[in-house]
């Protein structure tokens, strides 16, 4: 991994984590692009630098809503936003805790091609949804933490975007624009955390982190956490103003191009089958 790879790496993080395009999808195209092997890719090491890309743009959620954070450190167990949290994180969380060796099977890419079209899918039923209803809730409530929750936890497959699948939970719960995309940034903290708890154990014990270079790992973290800023802060600002279709038909485009190349059994590209359970 050189340092420049490293940077690629985490600007596609940064950008795709809040953009609704799905960071986790646009990883695999760079690793193709780069001419990085589904071996390498699959090895610890790379699965760990994917953790600490995302830890790069949670310091991003962090520095963004410190005010929120503050409030909740002050007060955890009388914050309403903590218990929202919370009870958002669980279908996910419990995803991956029961069917965690098959959602694995989805990160060799093979389904990549139809998860940006599924994201596409979500991104115009959000418009227009949004475009028709006109009294949404401004605060997100249980229902709204219910449903993004689940809409979360779809978008474990790589190449569904966790921010566009929690936002069109919450328009379809009846959450305005600009609160359903500040909760859903949110929502990504647990989501992180989570993830590099359960990875850190297994990284230490297996010598991962050792795997990792130190400078590279840095860089690319630090470009994830600046990008990841700037997408927030993008994203926040236009929401109101930007039309969620233009994002749909960016990944629509994006997933027949790579559904077709898999079609075609293009090298280096995925086939289209999933790979037997182990």
């Amino acid at each position: 991994m050189t340092i420049l790879q490293a940077a690629v790496l985490g600007l596609v993080q940064g950008l795709a984590e809040f953009l609704p395009v799905s960071s986790s999808g646009h990883l695999l195209l760079s690793r193709m692009i780069m001419g990085i092997s589904d071996e390498a890719a699959a090895t610890g090491a790379y699965m760990m630098l994917d953790v600490l890309l995302h830890t790069g743009t949670l310091l991003a959620v962090i520095v963004v809503f410190w005010k929120d954070w503050w409030a909740i450190l002050r007060n955890p167990f009388r914050s309403k936003t903590l218990l929202l949290l919370f009870i958002a994180s669980l279908p996910a969380l419990a995803v991956v805790v029961l069917f965690g060796d098959i959602v694995d099977q989805f990160f060799t890419g093979w389904f990549l091609g139809v998860s940006f079209l599924i994201t596409a899918l979500f991104l115009l039923v959000a418009e227009w949804v949004s475009d028709r209803q006109t009294k949404r809730a401004d605060k997100p409530s249980f229902r709204h933490a219910v449903v993004m929750g689940l809409m979360q936890a779809v978008a474990l497959l790589p190449g569904v975007s966790r921010s566009g699948s929690t936002l069109t939970g919450g328009l379809l719960s009846g959450l305005d624009r600009k609160a359903g995309a500040k909760f859903a940034f949110m929502m990504s903290a647990p989501a992180i955390v989570g993830s590099l708890l359960f990875e850190a154990k297994d990284a230490v014990e297996m010598g991962y982190l050792a795997e990792l270079a130190l400078i590279p790992t840095i860089v690319g973290m630090v470009v994830a956490a600046v990008s990841g800023y700037l997408a927030i802060r993008f994203m926040l600002k236009l929401i109101n103003r930007v039309s969620l279709n233009w994002f749909a038909l960016y990944v629509a485009i994006l997933g027949l191009i790579v559904l077709v190349l898999q079609l075609l059994g293009v090298p280096g590209v995925p086939a289209f089958v999933m790979p037997a359970m182990g």
